[in-house]
This record gives C-alpha cells, sequence and structure tokens, in this order.
C-alpha cells in the first residue's frame, strides 16, 4: 500500500444498535471519533447513510472493523462486515480495509474512564472511540508496511 494509505480515513464499527465512526486527518495519521449512526437491529448495515456520511466529511477511504472470535475466526458478524467493506468500495470507488476489531470497546471504555469520563448514557461515543481505536490501529499498519516498502493489495485485510 506504499504511499496510497495517506489519505482522510473514515472507521466503521458496525454493531447491532449504532455504527461507530472515526477520520483521519487527510495525510492518515491521526484518527479521531466522528460520532455515530443509529441502526435498526435486526436491519441490514445503513450502506446510503454511511456513503453520504463519508462524503460529507471527505473520506478517500474505509477501514470496516472485523469482528472475529477469540480463535481470530470468522463469526457470522464478520461476513456482514466484509459485505460492507465491499460495497463501500465498490459504490465509493474508494478502498475499503479490514481490521480485526477484537478488544476495541474495552480499549474504549479503559480510554474514557481515564480521562475521568462517565460511559454511563454515553454509547453512541464509546461506539465512536471504538472505531478510532481501531483506525489507530489501521494508521499503524499502514505506516509501518509504507516504511518497510510493503505494498498492501487493495481491499486485503490489514
Amino acid at each position: 500500500m506504499t504511499g496510497t494509505w495517506r489519505r482522510r480515513w473514515l472507521a466503521v464499527d458496525l454493531g447491532d444498535r449504532r455504527v461507530g465512526l472515526a477520520l483521519s486527518d487527510p495525510l492518515g495519521m491521526i484518527a479521531s471519533p466522528a460520532g455515530h449512526l443509529e441502526r435498526r437491529a435486526g436491519k441490514r448495515p445503513p450502506l446510503t447513510a454511511l456513503l453520504a456520511k463519508a462524503a460529507e466529511l471527505g473520506a478517500e477511504g474505509f477501514v470496516v472493523g472485523l469482528p472475529l472470535d477469540q480463535n481470530g475466526d470468522d463469526t457470522p458478524r464478520a461476513m456482514e462486515a466484509r459485505r460492507l467493506a465491499l460495497e463501500l468500495q465498490t459504490r465509493s470507488g474508494h478502498p475499503a480495509e479490514l481490521v480485526d476489531e477484537r478488544f476495541t470497546t474495552a480499549s474504549a471504555l479503559r480510554a474514557i474512564r481515564d480521562m475521568e469520563g462517565s460511559t454511563r448514557g454515553r454509547k453512541g461515543d464509546v461506539d465512536a472511540m471504538a472505531a478510532a481505536v481501531m483506525l489507530r490501529i489501521a494508521l499503524d499498519r499502514f505506516a509501518r508496511a509504507e516504511a518497510m516498502g510493503v505494498v498492501v493489495e487493495r481491499g486485503a485485510d490489514v
């Protein structure tokens, strides 16, 4: 992925009720929470709303959380995340990368508590922070790959 990763990325943390969002700066170096979208339980991911939000924020790529089980194997929700990443990439023409999202919510909760904040009634904030944690992981991996001269295929798991 040499050079092509330096862009504004929108991270998507797909949940049952909310979709947490995070955005990178235009150089793809800083990850910041960017709110969340509501999702109706049992319904498809809000693809149209995600594409609209990406356009509004000037995103040029997507990082989609891949919910794996403890052994690193796909879960039924992982298949949904893979389909979403493919749809985002196909419809937007921008790259979509998959990132293992295990432990991102726990990290987000810890970060909010470390800032002496309460998570009570702030589930959307927690989801956005989890997306930011996931995006930070992806950006770090992109930078390491570039430093090593590794070219990552578009749409590959990060």
